[in-house]
């Protein structure tokens, strides 16, 4: 068997990256690393999001893509045909667990990875424990999406500042700018995403959320959403989650796709008002320092 090859793809081929992850998503799937993942990540810069992503290739063809996203944390999914490959699965493992390989640093780490995936056994055959649970959901968009009930507006470059206010709003110690706004629309991953606004009777901004399509007929993601902290309990995270979810109907996919953490069980019924529905939860596999 060829050998498979760890790489740093840099940005000139980020966009093979990119187009894998989209023809890996399937409604059938388990959660996974999702493109959109990769264009919210692009918010640093085409530059940083290339020294975040690592991929595996054997004779030219990718088999897996990693995003390092934040310290010790690597968001890794595999091609489904070899989600079961032996092989694949030691070498991702090898790579994965030796610092000096350039994946994961020494100390703790966290791995996120399908949970059909061989490697998680195999991780957890070196000691790897779990994290705690995370509670995928998923809309169905074969039928039409009702009307939110709230005005909409589509982000473009001049309302970027709303966006970006409503994010630091939403989010505790969020740093989101006008500029990182135009850096992830400026990626590749944005040519199928939109960035929503939903705005209440007297006109003020109360919710965000970010839309990312991985082409017509797989499931898109949404990633992130947030209601500013001065509207919530009023309805609107459920206004723009359905909001999202007409969104990606208009872009072609087949289903929607959020993932939250389950000891958030708030942000769990807000999806689940939406009309999202929950799968079995996932963990992370994680090595202690």
């Amino acid at each position: 068997m060829a050998t498979t090859m760890l790489d740093a793809p840099g940005v000139d081929r980020l966009g093979e990256a990119v187009g894998v992850l989209r023809e890996w998503q399937d409604d059938t799937a388990p959660m996974q690393l999702h493109p959109g993942d990769l264009g919210w990540f692009w918010r640093s810069g085409a530059e940083a999001t290339a020294a975040a992503v690592r991929t595996w290739s054997r004779d030219g063809r990718i088999l897996a893509v990693g995003l390092l996203d934040g310290p010790g944390l690597l968001r890794l999914t595999i091609a489904p045909h070899a989600r079961q490959e032996e092989a694949l699965a030691r070498q991702l493992v090898a790579d994965v667990t030796d610092p000096e390989r350039g994946v994961l640093p020494a100390g703790r780490a966290d791995i996120e990875a399908p949970s059909d995936a061989l490697v998680q056994e195999l991780l957890a055959g070196e000691g790897w424990g779990t994290d705690e649970p995370w509670t995928p959901l998923c809309r169905d968009l074969t039928e039409p999406v009702r009307d939110p009930g709230v005005r909409i507006e589509v982000t473009g470059p001049e309302q970027a500042h709303v966006y970006t206010a409503v994010h630091r709003a939403a989010f505790a110690g969020s740093r989101y700018t006008d500029e990182k706004w135009h850096a992830m629309a400026a990626g590749l991953p944005y040519a199928e995403a939109r960035s929503l606004v939903a705005y209440d009777g007297r006109g003020d901004a109360v919710a965000a959320v970010t839309v990312w399509s991985a082409g017509p007929g797989r499931p898109g993601l949404l990633e992130p959403m947030g209601v500013h902290r001065d509207h919530r309990r009023r309805g609107h995270g459920e206004a723009i989650t359905v909001a999202a979810a007409a969104a990606l109907r208009d872009l072609g996919s087949s289903s929607a796709l959020v993932c939250t953490p389950s000891a958030n069980p708030g942000a769990v019924a807000t999806y689940e008002s939406a009309g999202f529905r929950r799968r079995p939860e996932v963990r992370d596999r994680y090595r202690e320092a």
